[in-house]
Formats: C-alpha cells, sequence, structure tokens
C-alpha cells in the first residue's frame, strides 16, 4: 500500500483526488502543498465577489476541519522548488524537504500577461486569486472609468459586476467577435448587442499598444495614436499552466505536463490533473474537467484503476441580463448537420452541431431550460438512429431526443 501520496497544489484536481482517495484507502499518508497563503478555496467566485465580503472562510472548498478529519497535513503559503525523482524527495522554499511515494502535481494555472508596454504600472490587475480580488476591490474604489482587455468569460463578467456598481467599463478584444473560440458569430453578435445596451462600450479588432500614465494608470494607447482615457486596466487573455516546477525534471511536457488517461505521466509514482495536465495534446482550463481528471488521478494512485473519458467542455455565462450555454465542438465545418433557430426579439438562439449521427455541440442563448437535456446528450454520446433530421426545428429534435431517453 502507498505509504505517503503528496500533492503539489491546491485547488479543484487537488481536494477531489484527495476524496477519490480516502474512498479507498484511509491509511496512507496524505500531504497537500498550496502556495497560496489560504486554505483551498473556491476560485469561480471570485470574480462574482468583488463588491462582496471576500472572507476566506466563506468561500472555502472545505471547512478547514475536513483536512483534520481525512488525516491530511496541509501545508499553506508553502512554495515546492524542486523535485528530486532519484531520492523521491520534495525540496521546499524553507529549505526543508518531504519525501514522497507517490506525487499528484496539480499546481494548475497562471493568467497571461499581455505584452504591453506599461503593463506594470500601478492600477493594472488581473484575476486569478484571492489576492488578485483583494487587489481589485481595493484599487476600484478609486476607479471611474475601468478598461477590459479580453472578451472571455472572466472579462466579461468582470465587465458586468463593475458595472453593475457604477464604474463605466470599456471592453477592448483583439479578435474580431467576444468569445469567439465558444459561439458562433451570429451569438457573438447577440452577445455583443445585449452588452451594448447596457452602456458598456465593446471594441473588437483592437490591440492595445500602451498603456499611458508615469506610474499609474491613466488611459490606453491602441493603434498607436487612438488613447483612451481610464484609471484602471483589468486583463484576461487565456492561462498558461504553471509548469516551472518540472522545468528540470524528466517528465514530459509540451504546453503542460504530459499525461496518459489514467492522468500518469511519463515516470511512474507521479501523476498531473488540472489546467496544469496535458491530456490528449489539450488543455481545457475547465472546473468540471479538473474535477474529473482529479478523482481519476486520486484512484490510480492508490490502485483503483480508472480511465478518464475526455469530457466535452462548458461554458456558461449569466450576465447582461443573458443567459449563455455553450458546450462541444461548435465548428460548423466539423459538423455534417446543423440545426438552428432563433427568435430575435427575444433574443433567444439555439444552434446544434451533429456529426456521424451524435450530436457534438450546442450553442443556447436565453431559453436555458433544455441545456441540461443538451448537456446529457453530447456528453453520453446518444445515437440519433431514430430521429428524422429533415424538416425539424430545434425544439422539435429536443422533444423527440426527450421522449426516446
Amino acid at each position: 500500500m502507498t505509504k505517503r501520496i503528496v500533492i503539489v497544489g491546491s485547488g479543484i484536481a487537488a481536494i477531489t483526488a484527495i476524496k477519490s482517495i480516502r474512498e479507498i484507502d484511509l491509511r496512507s499518508e496524505i500531504y497537500l502543498i498550496g502556495q497560496e497563503k489560504f486554505y483551498p478555496y473556491n476560485r469561480i467566485r471570485l470574480s462574482k465577489g468583488i463588491f462582496k465580503e471576500l472572507e476566506e472562510n466563506k468561500i472555502l472548498l472545505k471547512k478547514k476541519e475536513w483536512y483534520e478529519e481525512n488525516r491530511v497535513k496541509i501545508f499553506i503559503n508553502t512554495k515546492v522548488v524542486n523535485i528530486d525523482m532519484d531520492s523521491l524527495e520534495l525540496f521546499l522554499g524553507d529549505g526543508s524537504k518531504v519525501k514522497y511515494d507517490k506525487l499528484l502535481i496539480a499546481t494548475g494555472s497562471s493568467n497571461n500577461t499581455p505584452l504591453i508596454d506599461g503593463i506594470g504600472k500601478d492600477g493594472v490587475y488581473t484575476l486569478r486569486d484571492l489576492n488578485d480580488a483583494l487587489n481589485i476591490k481595493d484599487g476600484i474604489n478609486e476607479s471611474k472609468q475601468v478598461v477590459v482587455i479580453g472578451g472571455g468569460i472572466q472579462g466579461l463578467e468582470m465587465a458586468w459586476i463593475l458595472h453593475q456598481h457604477g464604474v463605466k467599463v470599456i471592453i477592448v478584444e483583439l479578435l474580431s467577435r467576444l468569445m469567439a473560440h465558444l459561439l458562433d458569430d451570429k451569438a457573438s453578435e447577440i452577445l455583443k448587442s445585449t452588452i451594448e445596451g447596457y452602456g458598456v462600450e465593446i471594441l473588437t479588432n483592437t490591440g492595445v499598444k500602451a498603456i499611458t500614465g508615469n506610474n499609474k494608470v491613466e488611459g490606453i494607447l491602441i493603434d498607436n495614436k487612438v488613447e483612451l482615457k481610464c484609471d484602471m486596466v483589468i486583463h484576461s487573455i487565456g492561462i498558461k499552466p504553471n509548469k516551472e516546477l518540472v522545468a528540470n525534471t524528466k517528465l514530459e511536457t509540451q504546453r503542460g505536463i504530459v499525461v496518459n488517461n489514467k492522468m500518469q505521466t511519463n515516470t511512474e509514482n507521479i501523476y498531473a490533473a488540472g489546467d496544469i495536465a496535458e491530456f490528449d495534446n489539450k488543455i481545457i482550463g475547465l472546473w468540471n474537467i479538473a474535477i474529473e481528471q482529479g478523482k481519476v488521478a486520486g484512484y490510480n494512485i492508490v490502485g483503483k484503476e480508472t480511465i478518464y473519458e475526455k469530457i466535452s467542455p462548458v461554458t456558461t455565462l449569466n450576465a447582461f441580463g443573458i443567459s449563455l450555454f455553450s458546450m462541444g465542438c461548435v465548428d460548423k465545418e466539423e459538423s455534417t448537420k446543423v440545426l438552428m433557430d432563433e427568435d430575435t426579439n427575444s433574443k433567444i438562439y439555439k444552434k446544434i452541431f451533429m456529426k456521424n449521427n451524435q450530436v457534438i455541440g450546442a450553442i443556447v442563448i436565453g431559453d436555458m431550460k433544455r441545456s441540461p437535456l443538451l448537456k446529457s446528450v453530447i456528453e453520453k454520446g446518444t445515437a440519433l438512429n431514430d430521429v428524422d433530421l429533415s424538416n425539424i426545428s430545434v425544439d422539435e429534435f429536443l422533444d423527440k431526443l426527450k421522449n426516446n431517453k
């Protein structure tokens, strides 16, 4: 039986792994090492809580006593600086060492920093961890106009929460439309129109050349000549896996740490899960995928052979009075059949993507009551053999799916 399991990283993948381990193995030691000064908390609540009480105890993934109850020795505010795979030791920032028999790396990811002149000025923020959220909360009290760089989910959620509290917001997106990888042209157009209806300015096809001001943000420069005044900049342009820890090891890495379908690396007793793990040449960076990968890693660490089945990415947005759902492959070129319904007046838009008699993706705006059905059909790969797809609306199609379940 495994004697000591060490987990580096304190996100949802790590916590889910511990739960899976303890289902099978109550005896092995578990060490959880996190670099932040907080106990593991729910990161997806940060953008929604900027103007609320961001107290650690209110957003914890598990109560502090849970770790003692599950015999988990937790280290917070502790950095792992190196791994010796020959001696099975981790070297910590304070000079101490921790031995391991099996190791799970769940160090997550960081937000990309845009290569913009002036990005280090006071008043420039990003949102990845609780410290970031607390810093934004402190800075926003003195801000009247904020530029959000990035038109993805996090950028839009941040714009919405700022708008709700009376802050003027400008969204700047380098690509031609919002959420370009998750929505088609029409859905992006509906989303953009809705947001602009709230008085939020959106600039697409726009790059930021520089952030102006001496030490403190005073504006952004676009196209080398046009300056937009602002007193805060928040950037959200994607993530990069935190793989610095394994840079000088024999672990195989590409964009992240390469794993097989057991979440196992090329070293037998080392696993990876969550935003750091690269499976099938992909890093998705979503909550539900980190949970599943953590579960699979935990089970395999203690000998319960479990295979990770690829999960279709799910993205939801509830902001600016609109509900949005995007899942799976939403590329028309990858589909053999596409169904689409639209109600312009109600801003309802539904599009279903199919291939080889299966639903492979969906975009839904407005009418969300069928989203759970779509999620289930996509995840299960439900066959559509008995469904006549000729001259059928999306709602009729979904009714048939529901009746066939």
